[in-house]
């Protein structure tokens, strides 16, 4: 196992670290089973700190390539011909019976939110761009958001898209719904199951055949995927509501070989709480594996910003 920490190079350490065993990992150079060297032999042949190992080795079990065994130490369990992993625990699904909180209790709860820098940035677009600000935006959403949007994708999720890629809506329930009318209620659509309760909803209010496909420890099972009828997968890879599954790297690459089986299939891809990853390095996207472009993007500022903002984007 070859590695080399440029300490001249801007990149944090635990990056390039994370990087550099990834690349190996899906190179094959690492297969499955093989088990890595201690964090701290990492750390003293790098000449890097140990918490700099932690924190990639951390990375690389959130993605799912490695497991952390107690007192055994880390293994690969990406598998490229496997696309079924039972080492990720299933996670125990959240109770829609749970009483909700009085909204004193609510307040209370509520993360810090930087209200000012938000305030002081809706200023100064108002004094920058005046009354023009009430003009109709284009069908597609403002130029000025899709670009924003396009710069924040390509350095934070690893997403290439134009802004003319970009379709801005009023919140995810209503892009679902233009989902429906771009890909025609002709379709076998398939969701998770269990799901967000509105994307079955929106589904069976726009009169499309639908798919159940059950969750496993690491995402949809793989004779669910691959036996069924759907041309189009609706999934949320990280973080699924209310199980709390995240798609393992096996999981998400399987997902692009049935999307580019033919005819032609097409994945929405859901990445709703993807950026709330322990973390400053965010999940990797299934859209930014796919190269055939049967993946469309879906995202919202609800928990970016706040579910008041009530606007979502996708990338077609």
């Amino acid at each position: 196992m070859k590695l080399e920490i440029d300490k001249n190079e801007k990149k944090p350490a635990y990056l390039q670290l994370y990087e550099q065993l990834r690349r190996q990992i899906l190179s094959g150079d690492l297969p499955e089973g093989t088990k890595l060297p201690s964090k701290r032999t990492m750390a003293a042949e790098q000449e890097i700190s140990v918490i700099t190992v932690d924190h990639a080795m951390e990375l690389l079990e959130a993605e799912g390539y490695i497991e952390i065994r107690p007192r055994s130490g880390y293994f690969v369990i990406y598998s490229d011909t496997d696309g079924f992993s039972e080492t990720v625990p299933l996670r125990p699904m959240l109770s829609d019976a749970a009483p909700l909180p009085e909204p004193e209790e609510m307040r209370r709860e509520l993360p810090p939110f930087p209200f000012s820098t938000y305030a002081k940035a809706m200023r100064r677009v108002i004094a920058e761009y005046g009354p023009a600000l009430l003009i109709k935006s284009p069908n597609n959403g403002c130029l000025q958001l899709r670009t924003a949007i396009s710069d924040y994708l390509k350095e934070n999720r690893g997403i290439e898209a134009e802004p003319e890629q970009i379709v801005i809506g009023a919140g995810a329930e209503y892009l679902y719904g233009l989902l429906v009318h771009i890909l025609g209620r002709n379709l076998v659509y398939a969701i998770e199951e269990p799901s967000y309760e509105k994307i079955r909803q929106v589904y069976e209010a726009n009169d499309v055949l639908l798919e159940h496909l059950p969750l496993g420890p690491d995402g949809i099972r793989s004779e669910a995927l691959w036996g069924a009828q759907a041309r189009v997968l609706h999934i949320t890879p990280y973080r699924s509501y209310p199980s709390g599954v995240t798609a393992s790297a096996a999981k998400r690459r399987e997902y692009i070989r049935w999307a580019e089986q033919q005819p032609v299939r097409y994945i929405i891809e859901d990445d709703v709480e993807s950026e709330f990853t322990p973390s400053t390095k965010t999940e990797e996207t299934v859209y930014s594996l796919s190269k055939k472009g049967c993946v469309i993007y879906l995202n919202t500022f609800t928990k970016t910003i706040a579910p008041s903002v009530r606007a979502g984007y996708m990338v077609l």
